[in-house]
């Protein structure tokens, strides 16, 4: 029997390469979209392939870009998938703010191109498409479900809320395998250095380690619906499993704020705190050394807010069989962990 063959868009990001792992566990042939840059960012997935530069697992990387419709049906002629994974994006939500047009361009009509590349080659290819919980943005109800409105806020989340439409159109006008996974926030040590779990529990490893005196940040008291990424890449591969298509919320259920995963970092950096003034003035104070450790800086503020989202995953639970296991507790000692231990710190 040959093997399944999976094509993932943004393989070289914290998802796509926990789900590149995921499915050569299952056996599968795994594609990866990447685009042409002067400098390689495939750290990610460099322990996939030996110095070599050629992988001894079943997994291959093409050319593309989901800026370049012609690019994309290339690689599915090419490639042939089972499954494609579309999980390429502008995915950070301040930057959004900064660069609208761009974020539209990739992370919403990014989706038009690819779609349409699978209409056109006419492959039976199921597809999944990489959702976000930012949809929900001001949210109008709590907790958030596959049924509850979206009022997104960001130029990120409107792409986002597109690309959703979107995939639903092509499933219901061209009877096409096409889902939406609804992710709520999902962190790992492999998460971006500029999202804000991660710049905590690196920026914490390096004032450790003498490299770096203060973290500055945003929105102490925003609120998420925190899980770990490794678990919700299977998540993804459920979906896609199922014997008709459909949209399902991934999420713990349970939601924290943002000072509250801070102060989680900071037991485990084994930092004594004092905490110092409101708002914008609040800092963090180094109780031994009397240092300033964090600032909240007004720069790293929204123009629009998502003060609290929290998914419910009982979709999800009763018909995939998924479930979140790692608590914040737990993913924020994994983070920091992993940060202190690559930059020689021992906690």
């Amino acid at each position: 029997m040959s093997r399944k063959k999976a094509l993932i868009t943004g393989i070289t990001g914290q998802d796509g390469s926990y789900l590149a792992e995921f499915l050569l566990s299952k056996d599968y042939e795994v594609h990866g979209l990447v685009r042409r840059a002067s400098t390689f960012n495939r750290g990610r997935i460099d322990h996939l392939f030996p110095e070599s530069g050629v992988s001894q697992l079943p997994i291959e990387l093409h050319y593309g870009d989901l800026g370049d419709s012609n690019s994309l049906l290339r690689v599915l002629l090419t490639t042939q998938p089972d499954e494609i994974y579309n999980l390429a994006a502008q995915s950070h939500v301040g930057v959004s703010f900064d660069i609208p047009e761009y974020t539209g361009d990739i992370t919403g009509l990014g989706t038009t191109r690819l779609l349409e590349a699978l209409r056109t080659s006419k492959l039976p290819s199921k597809f999944y498409q990489a959702s976000s919980s930012e949809l929900f943005g001001k949210a109008v109800e709590v907790p958030q479900t596959e049924r509850t409105p979206f009022y997104p806020r960001s130029p990120y989340a409107c792409a986002k809320a597109y690309s959703f439409y979107l995939t639903k159109n092509y499933r219901e006008s061209y009877g096409m395998y096409a889902v939406n996974g609804i992710l709520f926030n999902h962190e790992s040590p492999r998460r971006g250095e500029n999202f804000v779990t991660r710049k905590i529990t690196l920026s914490l490893a390096n004032i450790l380690a003498a490299k770096q005196e203060c973290l500055y940040i945003g929105n102490l008291e925003a609120k998420r619906d925190w899980g770990y990424a490794k678990e919700y890449v299977e998540g993804m591969w459920m979906m896609l499993q199922q014997p008709k298509p459909d949209d399902y919320v991934l999420a713990t259920g349970s939601s924290a704020s943002v000072r509250e995963f801070l102060e989680l970092c900071l037991g485990y950096a084994h930092i004594p705190f004092q905490r110092l003034g409101e708002g914008l003035d609040e800092v963090y104070i180094d109780q031994r050394s009397g240092k300033t450790v964090v600032a909240v800086d007004k720069h790293y503020y929204r123009p629009a807010e998502v003060d609290s989202l929290l998914g419910d995953p009982t979709k999800a639970k009763r018909e995939l069989k998924w479930q979140a296991k790692t608590t914040l507790a737990e993913l924020a000692k994994l983070m920091m962990e992993a940060d202190c231990e690559a930059l020689g710190v021992t906690l």
